[in-house]
């Protein structure tokens, strides 16, 4: 007998990813091991830069493989941990003469690097909040620029408080750390965080917000906060890391942090991969290795016989060009979005028991409805939406059809606050949605999907439901339960491990309901479900969602322009035309309406019909 699907059960896919877990943190040992007892003394001093970058770098990784946004503003963290570090740990007396001026706050601490460290860590936290309550709210090439001016006020500011950091001259009498031990440690610490978080309720609601910000919204997930969350994290644990490189180097200047040190840690971020923390670990040990190769070549040598001079900046170029090749043949990095490791399906795990139950159907929801009421947007002087009401009780299907342009979408993204409408309101119950957030109208239990797709296309079938059961406030376990429910009622579970992007395009659409159940609506709006489907695809989708409906007495409203398929499931229709309402009523009477015929094939083309009959 085949054993059980893996991709269904929560137990088997946290075995995964502790698996591909233990799989980077193998990587780094295995190269560690090797340079050591390779390459002696000269291996280890590699080996402890290596590490400190692979601490730096997977810093890194956990805002930007996260959230999508490369940041050039980490070297600001770093600084700010070396020189806080620096100062914590100086010996007293090389403190009063190296920094006669500094501030009593600041003097006389004295103490062990590793006591420093959570000093350092919570001043790395307080920066990054203060920061990232701006830079959290951009998005794209303007956090990106929000990132690199940061870095360019931390670097001035340290140049010139000369009280604090000696300006640009050297900062010294820093303890030096150059113990491989301590610093291979922190480099595997780092690794686990940045895989627990990864996979964390706050990490899904990132990554779900870095592939389609307006769907991760509609599912009731904050941008700005799931990125605050991400950069203060990632900014705790770089400025620690800049304390570490701090202690290794001994002596610094605020060069040290700048622009060279930023862009070499980006490069290895994304010739590994940006999307996952084995391909930060990755990407630091190849272009260390490529780094220390071309440094030999830059004083000159001979290769083949052939005399190379001496080039300055070779190593620089040489990053360069690796960023280059990488983007053009390989843009997702050596290992891509996926983990270093085995799947969740994979055939390592099929012993891993079951540990988790799908959830048991939802409570039928009460009588209440979802109004429209006399809601109008305007495009550049275009009635979109022209003053249409309508209701949408719990217990029924109802319908909403009309022409290509009439307003539908729009009309549904007023309803759950993706626009603003110019006029009129959408209420549930006695609660106004019009002045909710848009990712508050989900708390109102409002759910939609969208007329294109707007699946989380680097997360797995399975993650993108479980982010929906996440965000709709369920516990970890609770949420894996509804995931596994509801893949099961749409039969997605053989495929739950596959990446949304990579499913066919039929179980994409029923994934975006699932995905919407999960949050378990006492109102489901649907954009065009069918669309795209075959005859038999629809039928099949038309059972489950009479089912569905059925069990859960939930009220569903239908946009299609399959109207046979609208027909077979709504109670009442609502038809709309250029914008405003119709017509509405029973299936029967709307198909009889002369204005829903017009709407279709036109007033001219009716009026012809009538005459020959």
């Amino acid at each position: 007998m085949n054993a059980p699907s893996l991709n269904t059960h929560p137990t088997r896919l946290q075995a995964a990813n502790g698996l591909r877990t233990v799989a980077s943190l193998a990587v780094l040992l295995v190269t560690v091991a090797v340079l050591v007892w390779g390459f002696g003394r000269t291996g280890e001093r590699i080996a402890v830069l290596m590490c400190v970058n692979v601490a730096a770098v997977v810093s890194l990784m956990v805002y930007c493989g996260n959230t999508g946004i490369v940041s050039f503003g980490h070297g600001a963290f770093m600084t700010v941990g070396a020189y806080l570090s620096g100062i914590l740990t100086m010996p007293v007396g090389l403190q009063r003469s190296a920094l006669p001026d500094l501030p009593g706050w600041l003097a006389g601490y004295e103490l062990s690097v590793l006591m420093a460290m959570p000093f350092v860590a919570l001043a790395g936290l307080a920066v990054a909040l203060l920061t990232g309550s701006a830079i959290a709210r951009l998005a794209g090439a303007s956090a990106t620029i929000a990132t690199l001016g940061l870095l360019i006020i931390v670097h001035s500011v340290a140049v010139s408080a000369r009280e604090i950091t000696r300006g640009s001259q050297t900062f010294y009498g820093v303890p030096r750390v150059t113990d491989l031990l301590i610093v291979l440690i922190a480099a595997l610490v780092f690794v686990l965080i940045a895989r627990v978080y990864r996979e964390s309720r706050w990490g899904l609601f990132a990554r779900a917000v870095r592939d389609d910000k307006d769907a991760a919204t509609v599912l009731g997930i904050a941008p700005s906060r799931a990125r605050l969350i991400a950069w203060s994290l990632s900014g705790a644990m770089a400025t620690v890391a800049g304390a570490l490189y701090g202690h290794i180097l001994g002596a610094f200047s605020p060069a040290s942090f700048y622009l060279n040190l930023v862009f070499a840690q980006v490069v290895m971020m994304i010739v590994g991969g940006m999307a996952s923390v084995g391909g930060a670990v990755v990407g630091v040990i190849a272009v260390t290795f490529m780094q220390n190769s071309v440094r030999n070549l830059e004083g000159g040598t001979t290769v083949l016989g052939f005399t190379l001079p001496e080039v300055f900046g070779l190593t620089t170029v040489a990053l360069g060009l690796a960023i280059l090749l990488v983007i053009w043949l390989r843009p997702q990095g050596i290992v891509g979005g996926f983990e270093l490791g085995p799947g969740a399906g994979a055939l390592l795990l099929r012993r891993v028991g079951r540990a988790t139950r799908p959830a048991d159907a939802p409570v039928p929801v009460g009588e209440m409805q979802l109004v429209a009421q006399g809601l109008s947007k305007n495009f550049a002087g275009v009635k979109a939406v022209d003053g249409v009401s309508f209701e949408v009780p719990t217990g029924r299907i109802t319908g909403l059809i009309g022409p290509n342009g009439a307003g539908k979408s729009t009309l549904v993204n007023l309803m759950t606050r993706q626009y603003d409408a110019d006029t009129g309101t959408a209420r549930i119950g006695d609660i106004d949605l019009t002045y909710l957030p848009p990712h508050g109208v989900i708390n109102r239990r409002v759910a939609r999907s969208f007329q294109n797709l707007r699946l989380f296309s680097g997360l797995t079938a399975y993650e993108n439901v479980l982010v929906a059961a996440l965000a709709a406030g369920h516990t970890r376990a609770k949420a894996h339960a509804v995931t596994l429910r509801e893949l099961a009622a749409f039969d997605l579970d053989d495929i739950a491990d596959m990446r949304a992007e990579n499913l066919p395009y039929g179980a994409r659409k029923r994934l975006e309901i699932a995905r919407a159940l999960a949050q378990e609506p006492a109102i489901l709006l649907l954009d065009e479900p069918a669309a795209g489907m075959n005859p038999a695809e629809t039928d099949d989708l038309a059972d489950r969602l009479e089912t569905i409906g059925r069990d859960r007495n939930i009220g569903i409203l239908l946009i299609d322009h399959d109207l046979k398929f609208v027909n077979r499931l709504s109670a009442r229709i609502v038809v709309m035309n250029r914008g405003q309402k119709v017509a509405e009523g029973t299936p029967e009477k709307v198909r009889a309406d002369v204005r829903v015929i017009e709407a279709y094939i036109g007033r001219g083309r009716t009026a012809r019909v009538a005459g020959q009959n």
